[in-house]
C-alpha cells in the first residue's frame, strides 16, 4: 500500500513501475492491436511532405543509431538514435488523421507511445513482451494525464492535447523499457512537465505544425526518461502539484483521475480506431451522412441545404473552410459532410490536394448551414461523441440521423476484419499484403527480440531525401 503522503504523481508512477511482467494478456492483446494500427498509420503518413521534412531532420540531427525511420528503404542511412526515430516515426504516424483516439482524453497516444516504445525497445535489445508493457503502460499514462488535466476546457483554451499529455505517455513506455522503480518513473515525469508543449493554433490559420505534434510528444519524453535514467531529478509532483501539468495548463482539472481506478479501468480499452481520415470529433457527422445516403439513396445534386448538430467543441474548432488545404479538408465539419456524399473519407485519397479542390465539394460543403452546439452532445463529450444531421432536398424530404458513440469507439468498435481492412487500405502499394497478419504472428513469441517486428512493416514509401 502507498504511504498517505505520497503525491498522485508518484502513486501513478508507483503503479505503473509495479506492472513489469503483470500485465494479463488481454490487455497485451490490446496492446499488440494498438501497434498494428499504428504501423499501418505510420507506413501511410511517411510519404506526406510533413512527414518527409521530419523524417529529413530525423536522418540529418541524430547521426547513427539502431532505431529504424519506417518509410526509408532499409540499410544505410534508415536508422538513427530512439529520440528521432520516434519523433520520425510519431510525426508519420500523426501525418494523415488516421491515428488512433482516447476520446475523453481528446489525444492520440497510439502516434506518441508506439513510435516511442519502439525505437527504445530496438534500441535496447527488449522482447515483443517488453515492448507490449511498454505500450500499455504509455497509454495508461498518457490517458489518465489527458483526463485529469481537464480535457475538453484544456483544449478550447488553446492547448493541444496530443502533444501536451503525450510526453507523459512516451515517458512511461520509455520508464517500462529502461527498468525504472517508481522514484525514478516520477522523476521522468517531473522533467516531462517541462516538455509538455502544442497549441491549437493550427485550427484558426493553419499550417502543418500539428502533423509533428506527437512525433515532438514522443521524443521529448524519450529525452525526460533519459535524463532520469542519468540521475536527473524530476519534480515530485509534477502532474497534480501547485505548478504541475494539470494545474498550470487545466482550466478544469480533475486530480483524482490521475490514479482512480487504477487496475480496473485501463485507458487502452477505451480507445476508438479511426475509420476516417479525419479529427474524430466530426467522426459520428460523417458517419450519420453516410448512412443517411445508404438508406435513403438520395443524389447529392437533390440537397439544398444540411444542418448539423454536435459539442461545442466540434461548432467552435471544426467549422473552418475544407477546400483551402489539407489540414483545413481534415479539420472541417462541413467538407466532411460533403466528401461523406461526394467521395469516401475512409480513403487517404479524398484528402489529396487535387481532390479538395474539386467545385462539387466546395458547392456542397457550402449547402451545410453554420454548426449547432448541442448540450446533449456537450453532456457525454468527450467520453462519447455524438452529432446529429438533417438533409433537406429539393422534394420536400428532410432525413435526419443521430449518432452517439461513433463506429471505431469503444462504443461502437471496429471489428478484426474492418481493422484489418484499414491497414490494408493504409499500406496498399506500400507494404505486403498480409503485413498485419505477420506483426500479429511475431508478436505470438513474447520472447522475440522487438526489433524483428520491423523487418515485417514493409518499407514504406521509400524516401530519398
Amino acid at each position: 500500500m502507498a504511504p498517505d503522503n505520497q503525491t498522485p504523481s508518484r502513486r501513478l508512477a508507483d503503479y505503473l513501475a509495479g506492472l513489469s511482467g503483470k500485465v494479463e494478456d488481454r490487455l497485451l492483446h490490446r496492446a499488440a492491436d494498438a501497434l498494428v494500427d499504428t504501423v499501418g498509420c505510420i507506413i501511410q503518413g511517411a510519404g506526406q511532405p510533413w512527414s518527409q521534412a521530419a523524417i529529413d531532420h530525423a536522418l540529418a540531427t541524430g547521426g547513427d543509431g539502431t532505431a529504424t525511420v519506417i518509410g526509408v528503404a532499409h540499410g544505410p542511412g534508415s536508422h538513427t538514435t530512439p529520440a528521432m526515430a520516434a519523433f520520425a516515426n510519431g510525426s508519420s504516424a500523426h501525418g494523415f488523421e488516421l491515428d488512433d483516439v482516447h476520446e475523453e482524453a481528446i489525444s492520440h497516444p497510439g502516434a506518441v507511445v508506439v513510435p516511442a516504445a519502439l525505437a527504445l525497445a530496438e534500441d535496447r535489445g527488449a522482447t515483443n513482451l517488453d515492448l507490449l508493457e511498454a505500450i500499455l503502460i504509455g497509454y495508461e499514462a498518457m490517458g489518465r494525464a489527458g483526463t485529469a488535466v481537464g480535457p475538453a476546457a484544456h483544449m478550447l483554451a488553446g492547448f493541444h492535447p496530443t502533444s501536451m499529455s503525450g510526453v507523459f505517455g512516451s515517458a512511461a513506455a520509455a520508464g517500462r523499457l529502461l527498468g525504472f522503480d517508481g522514484q525514478t518513473m516520477n522523476h521522468a515525469f517531473g522533467i516531462a512537465v517541462s516538455l509538455a508543449s502544442g497549441t491549437m493554433e493550427f485550427a484558426s490559420s493553419g499550417g502543418m505544425a500539428k502533423r509533428i505534434h506527437a512525433g515532438r510528444a514522443a521524443e521529448a519524453g524519450l529525452l525526460a526518461a533519459s535524463l532520469a535514467a542519468r540521475g536527473v531529478e524530476g519534480a515530485d509532483d509534477g502532474l497534480a502539484g501547485r505548478y504541475g501539468f494539470c494545474r498550470v495548463f487545466g482550466v478544469e482539472p480533475e486530480l483524482d483521475r490521475l490514479t482512480d481506478g487504477l487496475g480496473t479501468r485501463w485507458m487502452i480499452d477505451e480507445i476508438t480506431v479511426k475509420p476516417y481520415a479525419a479529427c474524430s470529433d466530426i467522426h459520428p457527422l460523417i458517419q450519420a451522412t453516410a448512412e443517411l445516403q445508404a438508406e435513403h439513396g438520395f443524389d447529392p445534386a437533390q440537397v439544398i441545404r444540411i444542418e448539423a448538430d454536435c459539442p461545442t467543441k466540434a461548432a467552435t474548432q471544426n467549422s473552418m473552410d475544407g477546400t483551402t488545404s489539407v489540414m483545413a479538408a481534415q479539420y472541417s465539419a462541413p467538407f466532411n459532410i460533403a466528401a461523406a456524399l461526394l467521395a469516401d473519407p475512409r480513403d487517404p485519397a479524398t484528402y489529396r490536394p487535387e481532390r479538395i479542390a474539386h467545385p462539387a465539394l466546395a458547392e456542397l460543403q457550402a449547402k451545410v448551414a453554420p454548426l449547432q452546439a448541442a448540450p446533449e452532445f456537450d453532456r457525454t463529450y468527450a467520453w462519447k461523441m455524438g452529432g446529429r444531421v438533417r438533409v433537406f432536398t429539393t422534394g420536400g424530404e428532410v432525413f435526419e440521423r443521430t449518432v452517439h458513440g461513433q463506429k471505431g469507439s469503444m462504443h461502437d468498435p471496429l471489428s478484426r476484419p474492418e481493422l484489418d481492412a484499414k491497414f490494408e487500405r493504409l499500406v496498399d502499394g506500400l507494404a505486403p499484403v498480409g503485413t498485419a497478419d505477420a506483426i500479429r504472428q511475431a508478436l505470438f513469441d513474447r520472447h522475440q527480440p522487438a526489433s524483428r517486428l520491423l523487418s515485417n512493416s514493409g518499407g514504406g514509401p521509400t524516401h530519398t531525401g
